[in-house]
């Protein structure tokens, strides 16, 4: 499966902590699609939420496509993602917990063509966590280059 990335969210693995992942689908006019097509888009700000058991995806920002300027969109629009219904019922009852959230990670075109979301259900990170995760990767990051050292001893 190829995926062609538009954009990511590159705010969301630093700010939350992914505990799962959705793949929706998009609503969208042409024009939208056009300017995703040109990478005119935007993910920083955007959050989804359930609403009325449909959900929707808020704050993504999508430039007008200029050639069409007369039947232009919205740029802010709300966006009706594409789910299934026990897919919605599920993220109700994870997002309903206190702290849980849903942020769009990634937007791209699926190899029918497409305009796909990775949506995760997230829960925001205090500065502690982030500490201790820095920390963590560091860790690792010393151990591979004292595996490299060591393995180049012996060789």
């Amino acid at each position: 499966m190829t995926r062609q990335v538009v954009a990511r969210n590159r705010r969301a693995r630093r700010d939350y902590a992914v505990e799962e992942k959705y793949e929706a689908g998009l609503a969208l006019t042409g024009s939208e699609v056009k300017s995703l097509r040109a990478g005119r888009v935007s993910l920083d700000e955007a959050y989804a939420r359930v609403k009325d058991g449909e959900v929707w995806l808020y704050g993504m920002h999508i430039a007008p496509y200029e050639p069409s300027a007369r039947s232009s969109h919205e740029p802010e629009r709300p966006r009706k993602l594409l789910l299934h219904r026990r897919e919605i019922a599920r993220l109700t009852g994870k997002v309903a917990r206190a702290g849980y959230t849903l942020i769009p990670l990634c937007l791209y075109f699926s190899d029918r063509g497409y305009a796909k979301v990775e949506l995760g259900v997230a829960r925001g990170q205090t500065k502690v966590d982030k500490r201790r995760r820095l920390i963590e990767e560091e860790e690792e990051r010393r151990a591979r280059e004292a595996m490299k050292r060591y393995e180049r001893g012996r060789g």
